[in-house]
């Protein structure tokens, strides 16, 4: 493992999460001092990771201890996303004890599921009323809130914690929970009510392991059950023995045992006395999330979510797994020629996030010295400038870019001025040289002394002949170079977009291979190939999409698929993305990127598009 060179900064009035933020000591600033990507959130210090694969990015629901705990003091939910393992995007708290009428304390451990268009979070709580813990529901639209109360009370009210739920191949669905027992439900299809009435599920040394030295508590099992289901084996993943936990496991061939014990997934490290497994497959590999007291202050109250990739054994036994500083390796790169959110982080010094006036999240609380890094960001053949969106109520200062390193090359430096307010925006740009290829991008901010300014995103744009091909990308501008191929109409959209204020939507299509285009002949290099990504929602319906160019040569006309057909959805966005290579022969005459479907003429949005 590679040790975490960090040192804790001095309290200044404005940062509010002191004891968390770090700021690189002098052996980390050196060239060749490597830093962690494990916990995979710095910002705050969080616990008990609840992870969702939904529309090509891993969801992920913490917990957050809050500073200078001294027991498991929570008031809040958090979620953050990705959509390459490595670089987090901060939702803020869309969940919190308030939100319950009838709670009063501990927002401990819960997990999130998505039927039906909704997504559903079951988080235990004190009820006021009884003093004993119980487990609410709270439901959303949206994987990243806002979440409200779903039925006012709780769903069940026992004492005990730690659900976790699951949705069978039949379609039924269980709720699991439990400390110092285990217990489960069948919800309804409603996911807010259940038939029957809760069943304790026998603990035996058989199913759960042997414990020894405490003949209260015979077996390993102590909280934290993660449940699910693969190639027709179910397991039970969970929080073994008391105290410092370890992670074991148990299987089964049905929802409710009876079950065997299986082994030790994580054994017992770190300097957390708690632990707490959510297991995912996400993008062809498996993914295991559990927390740790690595952060500077860390420890049993004060825990972070770390993630490692692993494999399944060949007859599903999961390989014993230890904690790291490195993590998941990334999956693919990162974008920068679209909008991106200040707030996605693959690690930080100094920084924190707040919400942001202009919506969703911003980076706050910059002062000489902090940076993000963002891992593995594809320049392709050049980037030329590079755009923030700023504010500052003090005389700002500079970005600096740098690649692979907080003292890397530089290749930009932007210069921020006063905007007159933390939440008073503009937006600078800056010219960029030697950015090419695919580099760890360091954004290192640097000025005088105190607060120096807010950031909310930033994006690069290509040099000609490289970056993105695609114009207003992002859908910031409205309808700016883009027209309808064929026939619909064309509108901007602020309802729900993928990234950013902003989307684009057709409507009135009357075939199925019209839609959004945008002219791109000026841009093409014959026999070049090209990554193309776009984001896809419907209005209604699951019909199969896919981004097409159409070239016009020596006059006639071919259509190159620029990425697999996707079904694409109404409940959220789906990304569609491939590489192809584009030649022809004569003269270029004509060449258009659109977004098409296999069938029908269901109107579609489109966000945060690149070609390049």
């Amino acid at each position: 493992m590679r040790p975490l060179l960090v040192c804790v900064r001095a309290a200044a009035p404005r940062r509010l999460l002191l004891s968390v933020v770090v700021l690189v000591c002098a052996l980390a600033g050196l060239p060749g001092a490597a830093r962690a990507d494990n916990p995979i959130i710095q910002t705050i210090y969080t616990a008990d990771p609840a992870p969702l694969v939904y529309n090509g990015r891993v969801y992920l629901y913490t917990g957050h201890d809050e500073d200078n705990s001294t027991y498991f003091t929570m008031k809040e939910w958090r979620v953050w996303s990705s959509a390459d393992m490595v670089n987090w995007t901060d939702h803020g708290s869309p969940l919190n004890l308030a939100s319950f009428s009838w709670a009063s304390a501990n927002a401990w451990a819960g997990q999130t599921i998505y039927r039906n268009g909704k997504f559903y979070w079951y988080v235990p709580m004190t009820v006021r009323a009884t003093g004993q813990m119980g487990i609410g529901v709270a439901v959303s639209t949206s994987p990243t809130g806002p979440f409200t109360d779903a039925i006012g009370h709780p769903l069940v009210s026992n004492g005990q914690i730690d659900p976790t739920v699951f949705i069978d191949d039949d379609g039924q669905a269980y709720l699991y929970w439990g400390n110092p027992d285990l217990w489960y439900v069948k919800l309804n299809s409603d996911m807010t009510s259940y038939s029957g009435s809760p069943t304790k599920i026998p603990l035996t040394t058989a199913g759960f392991g042997t414990r020894s030295g405490n003949a209260s508590r015979p077996t390993l099992f102590e909280e934290g059950p993660w449940v699910y289901k693969r190639n027709g084996l179910y397991y039970i993943v969970f929080a073994a023995a008391c105290c410092s936990e370890f992670i074991g496991y148990s299987t089964a061939t049905g929802p409710t045992g009876p079950w065997t014990y299986r082994g030790t997934v994580m054994p017992t490290q770190g300097s957390s006395f708690t632990n707490h497994p959510g297991l995912v497959d996400f993008a062809g590999g498996s993914y295991f999330f559990y927390h740790n007291g690595a952060l500077p202050g860390g420890g049993g109250y004060t825990r972070s979510v770390a993630v490692e990739k692993f494999a399944y054994n060949a007859d599903g036994s999961i390989p014993a797994i230890s904690m790291t500083s490195t993590g998941a390796p990334q999956v693919g790169v990162l974008n920068p020629y679209t909008r991106q959110e200040a707030e996605t982080i693959a690690w930080e010094s100094g920084v924190e996030t707040e919400p942001s006036g202009e919506g969703g999240m911003d980076v706050g609380w910059i002062e000489n010295g902090d940076y993000i890094k963002i891992k593995g960001a594809g320049f392709g053949s050049g980037a030329s400038s590079f755009t923030a969106r700023v504010a500052s109520a003090n005389s700002g200062g500079r970005i600096e870019l740098h690649l692979d390193s907080a003292t890397g090359p530089t290749v930009g430096t932007c210069t921020v001025a006063g905007t007159g307010g933390w939440q008073t925006w503009a937006s600078v740009t800056c010219p960029v040289s030697g950015a090419t290829g695919t580099h760890d991008l360091y954004l290192r901010f640097t000025g005088g002394s105190g607060y120096l300014f807010n950031l909310n995103w930033w994006q690069f744009s290509g040099a000609t002949g490289g970056g993105n091909l695609i114009t207003n990308g992002d859908m910031e501008n409205g309808t700016t170079g883009w027209a309808p191929f064929g026939s619909g109409t064309l509108s901007s959209d602020t309802a729900g977009p993928h990234g950013g204020s902003r989307s684009l939507t057709i409507t009135g299509r009357t075939g199925s291979w019209n839609g959004p285009g945008q002219d791109v002949t000026t841009k093409l290099t014959n026999g070049k190939s090209y990554s193309t990504s776009v984001w896809v929602r419907t209005q209604s319906g699951t019909p199969s999409a896919k981004a097409t160019l159409a070239l016009t040569a020596g006059g006639t006309t071919t259509y190159v698929a620029l990425t697999p057909a996707t079904a694409v959805g109404s409940a959220g966005w789906t990304q569609l993305s491939g590489t192809a290579t584009v030649s022809w022969s004569g003269t270029l005459s004509g060449a258009t990127v659109y977004v098409e479907t296999a069938a029908g003429t269901d109107g579609l949005s489109i966000d945060d598009v690149s070609m390049q």
